[in-house]
This record gives structure tokens, C-alpha cells and sequence, in this order.
């Protein structure tokens, strides 16, 4: 590499963030307008306006295989994966605009979107981050906005308080991040990511020093917080039941969607342009993976089977469902590829259906809430079915895909991954190591099946306790169907549909990278 390319992909790195910067953009423009006018129709149209926009830039800007200087010299890379994560954050951010449209009060409707609108262009930036300050500084912009985001829709005691534990831990799991961080610098001698994960991988032939396994803890310990992985996931019921049903919809998708995404770029499972191994912190990497994997899905399972509140009931959903996405990561350097998508693959399209079913079961949950009626917990559904049947329906189609009923999108993502874990080789010396795995996320599966169909079951066999009132908001009702047409959609014709998510990870390397080390070390600025 020569100095000139250098400098070209340093300077290009602004064209490869223009939707954020149309989304940070919208959002002063949100903040300004909130001193003029509180109009929560009016905010909430101008979120989807920019919003379409950022998918509209998105949309125009060059989609090209990322040259070898902006691989190891460029903060940000426009790989395959970082297209998907930036279409899915896009998606994801005007189903939580919907969602959230009666949920917001009018006085702090334009500071609610404004947060929303940084918290989608951070997690767009996670997915294209390339080296370790971008990837930390993408997080800290999903993590700031949240805490503002957390205290707007309600100020009570009960939502101070979640607002309060969510900043506490939050900043305690950066720390933990940042030293790790701050350690595989030390140990690598550059930020950049590719780089780190060859430099990591060279020296893993002549053995890691311990303190790499020290980084890899630390580094897994402060994204088990963003995805709610056991023992960072105490959290997360409290928080979810202290505040509106908007946020928690937003705390169970977004930090999910970036931690596991930050997981698959630092600990080496897609390098930027090409497929990486996972295997850069050696095999305790996937280790450390797989028994978090097992206990996240069983004790959210358990713990979930003694809740009364609805919305605890999905936070420990998404603690179990952190460990069934876990299992595609602990294998995925194990899997020799069979023609069925797994580990990576899996994951990715788990994201997706995930994201599709939980949502939409906090929309049903926020679509039936009026200023004087609540509905969180398990009772306050009953009957549903009899005044609102279409909407009884949906819930219950949301919960079949979280149990992994066939033609759902959670059964395919369910088959993705118990497969990968039942296709994967492991050492000789234990070949059954991952068919335990498998067996455990399927007794987990049949686990969950009990507190999901207690759900189903209060709906279309107990009599209301209180008659709901029949809500009138389209953009809550558009929420709700599209996330079913989705859940269908993945569910039913689940290879045609997938074939976007698995691209992200099956990029193949550049010619220029067909020797990755060579010059890895002659990037001015980024080594030592």
C-alpha cells in the first residue's frame, strides 16, 4: 500500500456514513423543533421521513468490495455485513417509530425521536466499524441516547429507577469493555480489526499469552450485558417493567443486534471483506461461548416460568434466546460446511426473525394500552380473544414463533442453529461436545413452550377480568402486521428470504487479501 491509497480511504470514510449523518442531521433538527412545537405526530413523521432518507442514501452509495488500504487502514468498512446490519437498524428503527407513536407523550415526543434517530445511526455504525475506537465510540452512541430515551415516555419512581440501574450497569460493562480493548492494543500493536485478528492468529501458533485470555474475558463480559447473556442479564426484567413498553422493545432489539455483531467482528468471525475462523483467541474463545450459551437459555427459561408480568416474562425470553444465538457462535469454527447455512449464517438470520416476533409482541402489548389502562401482566390479557380476536391472533402467532412452532420464523432460525450445533466437528477427543449443546437448547425449546402457551392460554380460555378498550392507532396496528408478515415470511419460505441475511458473512476475500499479513503492519497511525 501506497501512501496516496492510504490517504483515499481515510478521507472516504465520511461517504461510507452519510445515513447516519442524514439520521444525526434529522436528529438536530428534532431537538431544535422541541423548543418550538410539541407534536408528537409531527415528530414522529419527520423520524420516518429521515429514516427513508438514510435508506435512501443507503440505497445510492456505491457498493463496491472494500479495497486492502480501506481494510487496514479505514475506520469504517462497507463490507457485506455492514450492509446488513445498516438494512436491518433502518427496519428496525420505523417498526420502533411506529410502535412507539401513542406511547410517546407530546411534550417529549421530539426528544424521544431524536434519541431513537442516534441510537439507529450508532448501531448502522457498529456493523460498518473496522477498528476498536470506532467500534467502542458506535457503542457508547447507542448506549448515551438510551439513558435520555429510558426517562422520556414516563417519570415516575418505577422508571427512574430502571432508568437508573440501565446507566449504572451500562457504564460498568463499557469499563470492562474498554480495558479489554485496552489490552488486545497492547498485545497487537494497532486498533484496526483485520490486522489484530491476523496478528492475534500468527502468534496463536506459538501460543497465546495468558493475557489474551484476560482481554477475551473482558471483552465477552461487556457485550453479555448488551445481549443479555447470563450473569450480565439481572438487569434486564426490572427494566423492562419499570419502563414504557416502547423502550423495552428498543432494549430488547438494538443493544442485542450490536453486541452480538460487535462478538462476530472482535473475536475474529468475519474480518472485514473476507470469512474469518473465530478461532483468533484460540479454541477458549468458542469455549467461553458455549457455557454461557448453556446457561443463558436455561436459567432465562426457568426464571421466565415464574413470572406473572409480561414483560419480565419476554426480557427473560431474550436472555434464552441470547443463548440459542450463542450457540451458532461457539460452533461456528467447528462447522466444515454441509450446504446448510449455521454458526454465523445462523445467527444473522436469528436476528432478524428475533427481532420480527419480539417486537411484535411488545406492539400488540403497546397497541392495547390507553392513558387509563395498562396491559403488562399475564392476566391482563385474559379474554382477549372475545372482544379482539384478530389482534389475539397475532400475539398468539408471536408466541408460537418464540416457542419455534414449524412455519414460523423462530422454528427456522431454532433448525439453523440446533443443525449447525449437530453439524459441527469438534476435537476427536470430544465429538459429542456439541450434540450436548443441541440437546440442551432443544429441552430449553420445549422449556419455554410452557410460559409462552400459559400466554395463548389466558387469552382464548379465561373470561376478561376487565373488557379492553378497542384502540384506534394505525401506525401501532401497521407495527403489528408487518412484523407478522415477517414472522410468516421467514417461517414458510425461509431459503429464499435468507439468502440477504446469509450473504453478510459469505463474502469472499479480495485478491489483495490472498496474502493478509503482509503489509499489516506499514499502516502509518494504526500500528506501534
Amino acid at each position: 500500500m501506497n501512501s496516496p491509497e492510504i490517504v483515499s480511504a481515510l478521507v472516504n470514510v465520511f461517504s461510507l456514513m452519510i445515513p447516519e449523518i442524514v439520521l444525526g442531521g434529522a436528529a438536530c433538527i428534532l431537538f431544535l423543533g422541541a423548543t418550538f412545537r410539541a407534536d408528537r405526530q409531527l415528530w414522529a413523521s419527520v423520524a420516518l421521513v429521515a429514516l427513508a432518507g438514510a435508506g435512501l442514501a443507503l440505497w445510492l452509495s456505491p457498493q463496491e468490495a472494500p479495497s486492502r488500504a480501506a481494510i487496514y487502514a479505514g475506520a469504517l468498512v462497507n463490507d457485506s455485513l455492514a450492509i446488513f446490519i445498516k438494512v436491518l437498524a433502518l427496519l428496525g428503527g420505523a417498526l420502533l417509530v411506529l410502535l412507539s407513536w401513542k406511547d410517546v407523550p407530546e411534550r417529549t415526543a421530539a426528544e424521544y425521536y431524536a434519541c431513537l434517530l442516534i441510537i439507529i445511526a450508532g448501531l448502522g455504525l457498529v456493523g460498518a466499524a473496522n477498528e476498536l475506537v470506532t467500534l467502542f465510540l458506535s457503542l457508547e452512541l447507542i448506549s448515551i441516547p438510551t439513558y435520555v430515551l429510558l426517562y422520556l415516555p414516563r417519570q415516575d419512581n418505577a422508571s427512574q429507577e430502571a432508568a437508573l440501574k440501565y446507566f449504572l450497569l451500562s457504564i460498568f460493562s463499557s469499563a470492562l469493555l474498554l480495558f479489554g480493548f485496552s489490552y488486545l492494543y497492547g498485545l497487537g500493536g494497532t486498533t484496526n480489526l483485520p490486522a489484530l485478528m491476523e496478528t492475534l492468529s500468527q502468534a496463536g501458533r506459538d501460543g497465546l499469552p495468558g493475557i489474551t485470555q484476560v482481554a477475551l474475558v473482558m471483552i465477552v463480559a461487556g457485550l453479555a450485558f448488551k445481549i443479555t447473556a447470563v450473569p450480565f442479564h439481572f438487569y434486564a426484567p426490572d427494566v423492562y417493567q419499570g419502563t414504557s413498553t416502547a423502550a423495552a422493545a428498543l432494549l430488547a432489539f438494538v443493544p442485542k443486534v450490536a453486541g452480538f455483531v460487535a462478538l462476530i467482528r472482535v473475536l475474529g468471525y468475519v474480518w472485514a471483506g473476507h470469512a474469518g475462523s473465530g478461532l483468533a483467541f484460540g479454541i477458549q474463545g468458542p469455549m467461553l461461548l458455549y457455557i454461557l450459551a448453556a446457561v443463558s437459555m436455561t436459567l432465562g427459561n426457568i426464571l421466565a416460568l415464574l413470572q406473572d408480568n409480561v414483560k419480565r416474562i419476554l426480557a427473560y425470553s431474550g436472555v434464552a434466546n441470547a443463548g440459542y444465538m450463542l450457540i451458532g457462535l461457539a460452533v461456528a469454527p467447528d462447522l466444515r460446511g454441509d450446504g446448510m447455512p449455521g454458526g454465523v449464517d445462523a445467527v444473522l438470520f436469528y436476528l432478524v426473525a428475533y427481532g420480527a416476533m419480539t417486537t411484535g409482541a411488545f406492539a400488540v402489548l403497546a397497541y392495547l394500552q390507553n392513558p387509563g389502562q395498562t396491559v403488562e401482566t399475564v392476566d391482563d390479557l385474559a379474554g382477549l380473544s372475545r372482544n379482539q380476536p384478530g389482534l389475539a391472533a397475532l400475539m398468539a402467532w408471536f408466541l408460537f414463533s418464540l416457542i419455534g412452532i414449524p412455519l414460523t420464523a423462530g422454528f427456522a432460525g431454532k433448525l439453523l442453529l440446533f443443525y449447525g450445533a449437530l453439524a459441527a466437528t469438534p476435537p476427536l477427543e470430544h465429538p459429542w461436545l456439541f450434540r450436548i449443546l443441541a440437546t440442551v437448547g432443544v429441552l430449553n425449546a420445549a422449556v419455554a413452550a410452557w410460559y409462552y402457551l400459559r400466554i395463548i392460554a389466558v387469552m382464548y380460555l379465561r373470561d376478561p377480568i376487565r373488557p379492553l378498550a378497542r384502540p384506534r392507532s394505525w401506525p401501532g396496528l401497521a407495527c403489528v402486521w408487518f412484523c407478522a408478515l415477517v414472522t410468516l415470511a421467514f417461517g414458510v419460505v425461509p431459503n429464499p428470504l435468507a439468502q440477504f441475511t446469509l450473504k453478510a458473512t459469505s463474502a469472499k476475500a479480495p485478491a489483495s487479501l490472498t496474502t493478509p499479513g503482509a503489509d499489516a503492519g506499514k499502516v502509518p497511525g494504526k500500528r506501534v
